[in-house]
């Protein structure tokens, strides 16, 4: 593995760039960037106002990214390329090239490796840093890039224990006070459907809220197959969905998405416990790790309510994603975006198709807060919903009732202490009854 290669700073400043996008125009609320920039007559300006983007994790969901951030604002430009494979960073200088354009400007200086390349990233002029490598990294690298000074689009979730969610909540403090923006990834956030759906909701559309059934139900995920050349830390790394230190189990990867709606729809404030169910009916092999592939939780919170929470990946099941919300008044499915019961709605399908994709939204808004100096901060949801997932696999892992305080104050530390090729722990799958909560 080669070393991560440093690259020179801009001729300009950092500190006049920073003033300058933080004062430069006001943005529409709502409505998107480039007609925001227009409004002001900065569609096509040069110079110091455009935004330098940086890619930490070139992998698919990175790639894609990429795309979303840069087509989000008229004048920014990728200029930065980062991932502990080399390989990954040749196949996105690939398929971003190709699919950038102009707004492509990423030299071969510009590319860093190895598991310490993030740090030469933030070393760099870039302005606004896409944080898509494997969640076990996120904590390290979302404080790198609060240090530097940079804004942030952090995918989820935001780590894969608490030491790590901590971490995240204390660097989301220092990101607020120095008023960088920290868009988080949880995409359903930021779609206008879902928006005024969970608004209707909120405002007692249905009544007051007594539960909600979260499912997750889905098939199986890729995997990158086996390579004798490959130690056993690359073999993980390169198949991290498989391995809980570095995806916090599929709960916390994937259905953090359905959990972090129940968390929206009770303010954000977390639930006091939780208990569950789970365990590897199919997964029976050493090829997917020691990760689960089904898990039932019920969290509760102060006040009574609770969320029944259903994820699985196996082929050949009945599917279903949804968030069902039940009331005292009626009941809605979230991202169908209907509700039921005497204020009966549903969103407008011609509208619906109108309305750019979530994963372009949440860049646009990104962006757009940089531009009018109002920075958007949504660190401390996106650690609570990664927090909420944790403590359901705990609960499913041990077979015992795990409470938020008790999480919350966790010092177990998932992962190696140190990173380097070759050798690596290969993790038990988690016996309920016997693997033990610490």
């Amino acid at each position: 593995m080669s070393e991560p290669r440093r690259i020179s700073a801009a001729d300009e400043p950092r500190d006049s760039r920073r003033d300058f996008l933080k004062t430069s125009t006001a943005v529409v609320a709502g409505g998107s960037l480039a007609a925001a920039l227009a409004s002001q007559g900065m569609v096509h300006a040069a110079g110091d106002d455009t935004l330098k983007v940086a890619l930490i994790g070139c992998g698919g969901r990175g790639n894609s990214a990429a795309r979303n951030a840069i087509n989000a604002d008229s004048n920014a430009k990728l200029t930065v390329l980062c991932d502990i494979f080399p390989d990954k960073v040749a196949s996105a200088k690939s398929i971003l090239s190709r699919a950038l354009g102009d707004k492509y400007a990423v030299t071969d200086e510009q590319c860093f490796t190895g598991f310490d390349g993030y740090k030469q990233v933030m070393e760099s002029d870039v302005d606004v840093v896409l944080l898509c490598t494997p969640p076990h990294f996120r904590p390290d690298h979302l404080a790198a890039a609060v240090k530097a000074d940079k804004h942030i689009f952090c995918e989820k979730p935001v780590a894969v224990d608490a030491p790590g969610v901590r971490s995240c909540l204390a660097t989301t403090e220092e990101a607020r006070k120095k008023g960088l923006s920290l868009v988080s990834g949880l995409c359903w956030r930021y779609d206008y459907g879902v928006r005024e759906t969970m608004d209707r909701i909120k405002s007692g559309a249905i009544g007051d809220i007594v539960a909600a059934q979260e499912n997750y139900l889905t098939g199986t995920l890729w995997h990158r197959g086996t390579n004798p050349e490959w130690s056993e830390m690359e073999y993980q790394i390169r198949n991290w969905l498989y391995f809980t230190w570095l995806s916090g189990d599929h709960i916390v990867e994937q259905f953090i998405h359905s959990l972090d709606k129940s968390l929206w729809l009770m303010n954000d404030e977390p639930p006091v416990r939780c208990f569950g169910l789970g365990g590897r009916q199919v997964r029976d092999s050493d090829l997917y790790g020691h990760i689960y592939d089904h898990f039932a939780v019920c969290y509760e919170w102060a006040g009574g309510v609770k969320s029944f929470a259903y994820t699985r990946q196996m082929a050949s099941c009945t599917n279903d994603v949804e968030d069902y919300i039940l009331g005292t008044k009626g009941r809605a499915r979230v991202l169908a975006h209907e509700i039921e019961g005497p204020n009966a709605w549903k969103y407008p399908t011609e509208q619906k198709r109108k309305n750019p994709s979530m994963y372009d939204i949440e860049h646009q808004e990104l962006f757009a807060g940089i531009r009018a100096g109002k920075p958007i901060n949504n660190g401390r949801y996106m650690s609570y919903s990664t927090l909420m997932a944790i403590i359901g696999r705990e609960a499913c892992y041990t077979g015992q009732t795990i409470t938020w305080e008790q999480a919350m104050k966790s010092d177990v530390k998932l992962g190696p202490d140190k990173y380097q090729w070759g050798d690596a722990p290969k993790p038990v799958v988690a016996m309920p009854g016997q693997t033990k909560f610490a």
